[in-house]
């Protein structure tokens, strides 16, 4: 009789999973200052879709400006798209409803709209590094009323590495 080979048991989890592939969609943001991704996932494990934080479709990163102080209209935040919402915009499939969002970055209070609306119901995010902002305290009021769970991805520690 053969020898019995036995699974693999060094696999990587479905969080981490999919908490690599928001990170790793974060490396397409041309933003020289934040980087954030976001991958959306159904009830069976299944990704639907992915954003990245940038500019919408058809105007050139080249002509906006990607800076953080100054008057509204030469700072980035009047033109650029957020990960989760650009996540949501470009999942084509129809309904996002019961589905789980990972996000490299806690969610504002405009994505968690966007989030609570598509029917989206639970979050998995990386950082929160502007925890106690107005905009995070916002988005934590408007899910909890909305019933949308979310708790902080737990790093493994694992590094991975691809080769491109």
């Amino acid at each position: 009789m053969g020898k019995i080979i036995q699974k693999r048991t060094d696999y990587i989890s479905w969080d981490e999973y999919f908490m690599g592939v928001a990170k790793l969609a974060s490396l397409r943001s041309k933003d020289p200052n934040s980087q954030v991704g976001a991958c959306i996932v159904d009830q069976d494990n299944k990704i639907l879709s992915m954003g990245y934080n940038g500019l919408p479709r058809g105007c050139s990163d080249d002509e906006f400006p990607w800076a953080r102080e100054g008057n509204s209209l030469e700072t980035k935040y009047a033109y650029v798209t957020h990960s989760e919402l650009n996540a949501i915009l470009n999942y084509r499939g129809g309904s996002l409803e019961n589905c789980k969002i990972y996000v490299t970055l806690f969610p504002c209070n405009e994505c968690a709209k966007a989030i609570i609306q598509s029917g989206i119901k639970t979050v998995i995010f990386g950082e929160n590094k502007y925890d106690g902002t107005p905009s995070v305290e916002a988005s934590k009021r408007l899910m909890n009323a909305a019933g949308v769970r979310y708790y902080q991805y737990q790093p493994t520690g694992k590094t991975l590495e691809i080769n491109v």
